[in-house]
């Protein structure tokens, strides 16, 4: 039957029966989709308007996704949980129905000194921080209708207008940029695009309307950014070039909270729950939602990458390089951002980062202290150790050989 959320280019779709998966079909919904729970949830809807088929239909259509399933508004968590429980457990190692989540964001706990800083100057080239925040009452950009995307867009535009003077900015709807203002944006890597088919969002429906009711906010210096009803309502980024994390962190911390503030300025509260912490339209970024990362040089490591991935995986991190996975990157420049996103705070997270590209800057400088003497090393010939006794014979013989014309 037509879905009221439906558009010319963008149709849901409502199963009927379990979709009969394919082994292509790896997400996390499908492995707890039983017929049981299909049966189950299957006409149960939203006070919005949202259904099970609505948040499975990105897990159906794009079989390659690792969650597969989309929230479309607040209740999504109570009236789906049996589906989003078992998919939080199995991509983060988090039990909601028996953990709870609590946020942190006191950027004054981050242990960060003079020195550190100086030190990871030398090797960050750029330092970005993010999550998302979405407000109560209205839908989720999986499941918005035009009408809650503009309304959003209008709460998000006061809160903008509240913030102190260290965040303040313009706000860019993204149907009014032109070419060049797009293209600047692009090229910096500030900007969002319409989602594509193949993407969770494109196929989830987050793309219908486009471009009306999203927008960009940034500060003149843009280490201050906020993307309107993308993947959700609205993404918080903090970044800048150079390893300062901490001063990124703190400017995150109070964009947060400014925005929080400003919110229920005008009547609204942030999405939050004791379990799931910052509600979102993915599983994937429940609980803080925060993506902390840095854009490191590490030419001599670059060369060892299991011994890279070792380390971070000490400090549950994940490397990203640009030539793929457990392969070197391109100039050794690679992305290194946390793993988790719920069951620790902000704080707890952004030091396991701090404290795992100091270790890893640590072996970097070792290795290339080391790298010169090894290299004159490898240009000397040496002979074998293969006995006590037989060792002195053999060198001997090296010394008392005389030159020959094939030597090198």
């Amino acid at each position: 039957p037509a879905d009221s959320k439906d558009t010319e280019e963008f149709k849901y779709i409502t199963f009927t029966e379990l979709p009969p998966f394919t082994e292509g079909h790896k997400s996390l919904m499908r492995k707890s989709m039983t017929q049981e729970l299909f049966d189950s949830l299957k006409d149960v809807k939203s006070s919005k308007g949202y259904t099970l088929s609505n948040g499975m239909q990105a897990g159906v259509l794009r079989p390659h996704l690792g969650v597969g399933f989309t929230c479309g508004d607040e209740e999504c968590f109570e009236l789906f949980k049996d589906v989003i429980n078992p998919i939080v457990k199995g991509w983060h190692g988090f039990d909601p129905a028996t953990q709870t989540h609590k946020p942190d964001l006191d950027y004054d706990k981050v242990v960060f000194s003079a020195e550190q800083q100086k030190t990871f100057e030398d090797y960050v080239k750029s330092t970005r921080i993010r999550a998302a925040r979405n407000i109560s009452g209205f839908s989720l950009p999986a499941g918005s209708s035009k009408e809650d995307r503009l309304a959003v867009e209008e709460v998000l535009k006061a809160a903008f207008g509240m913030l102190p003077d260290n965040l303040k900015g313009t706000y860019f709807p993204l149907g009014e940029l032109h070419g060049a203002q797009e293209e600047e944006l692009q090229a910096g890597g500030f900007l969002f695009q319409k989602p594509g088919p193949m993407q969770l969002l494109g196929a989830a429906g987050a793309g219908r309307d486009w471009p009306s009711g999203r927008g960009i906010f940034h500060n003149p210096d843009k280490t201050v950014l906020c993307w309107c009803n993308e993947e959700d309502q609205c993404r918080i980024i903090a970044m800048e070039n150079g390893g300062d994390v901490k001063g990124v962190f703190t400017r995150f911390c109070q964009l947060s909270n400014a925005i929080k503030t400003a919110a229920e300025g005008t009547g609204k509260k942030l999405m939050e729950h004791p379990n799931y912490g910052f509600l979102g339209t993915c599983p994937s970024n429940l609980g803080t939602g925060l993506r902390g990362s840095v854009m490191i040089v590490l030419p001599e490591l670059n060369k060892d990458v299991h011994k890279l991935e070792e380390i971070c995986a000490g400090f549950d991190l994940q490397p990203r390089g640009s030539s793929g996975e457990h392969s070197a990157a391109v100039g050794g420049k690679w992305d290194i951002s946390n793993k988790q996103r719920i069951g620790f705070t902000e704080v707890q997270l952004v030091q396991k980062m701090i404290d795992g590209v100091k270790k890893l800057i640590a072996l970097e400088e070792e290795l290339a202290s080391t790298a010169p003497a090894a290299a004159a090393e490898a240009g000397v010939f040496k002979l074998p150790e293969i006995e006590a006794a037989f060792d002195p014979w053999l060198a001997a013989q090296l010394a008392a050989s005389p030159a020959d014309s094939k030597d090198t």
